[in-house]
């Protein structure tokens, strides 16, 4: 049996913010998650779930701890093949259409992204793989919100990275879109290998993961599967 190998591994994270008053969102967070494995994080609003995302992506230092990508140093430069993100308000730019919005890691990690072009031939293939292929040409400013999360989607999958950080992905969706978005991000798991950690209040969606962890006071717990 082929081992996996380790993703991420975060250990000993500390996290104060301290304006206007000192608060200590993290205290001592470890985690590690290996390739084809899923995770869900959940806990009570305020408690620092997405502060953590944004940590283990590089998008905000620790106070204290480290953080390794694949057994490197996490570093920004590293985010961009390793991390994909995908974001509860999407984050897309309105006036590029769909296609160019899926590109745009290429663009930033400076491939060549003209038809034809590796990166263009894996950005159609990953609006096939999310359902949405008749609406490359569309400015995404047209697109409904479920569309507009597929797109984001295959935008964290552009650069085919090894880890996808997922924060409320169906929090503004209702509940058809939001099932259609829980089966696209797990099957990158299990189609794809990915590992996936994602942000979220749905317990339906968590219980779809691996493991279930919960943040609360500062730590990070494991759920007992039977809870």
């Amino acid at each position: 049996m082929m081992t996996k190998k380790t993703v991420l591994h975060a250990e000993n994270i500390h996290k104060t913010f301290r304006h206007p008053s000192k608060v200590s969102v993290l205290r001592g967070v470890d985690l590690t998650i290996q390739q084809g494995e899923s995770i869900a994080i959940m806990g009570a609003s305020g408690e620092g779930k997405t502060t953590l995302l944004n940590i283990i992506g590089t998008l905000e230092k620790p106070d204290k701890g480290s953080l390794t990508l694949l057994g490197k140093k996490a570093s920004p430069a590293a985010r961009k093949t390793t991390i994909g993100f995908v974001f509860q308000n999407y984050n897309l730019l309105e006036d590029y259409t769909t296609i160019e919005n899926v590109l745009m890691p290429a663009k930033i990690s400076r491939k060549t992204t003209t038809k034809n072009s590796p990166s263009y031939k894996r950005a159609t293939s990953l609006l096939e793989m999310v359902g949405i292929t008749n609406r490359a040409n569309f400015n995404v400013k047209d697109l409904s919100g479920g569309e507009r999360q597929r797109v984001a989607i295959a935008r964290a999958l552009c650069n085919n990275p090894d880890i996808i950080l997922a924060d409320e992905p169906s929090g503004n969706l209702d509940h058809e879109n939001s099932k259609a978005i829980h089966a696209i991000l797990l099957s990158c798991v299990k189609d794809h290998n990915k590992a996936l950690i994602i942000v979220t209040h749905d317990i339906e969606l968590a219980t779809m993961c691996d493991k279930i962890y919960t943040l609360q006071d500062g730590k990070l717990m494991l759920r007992d599967p039977a809870s």
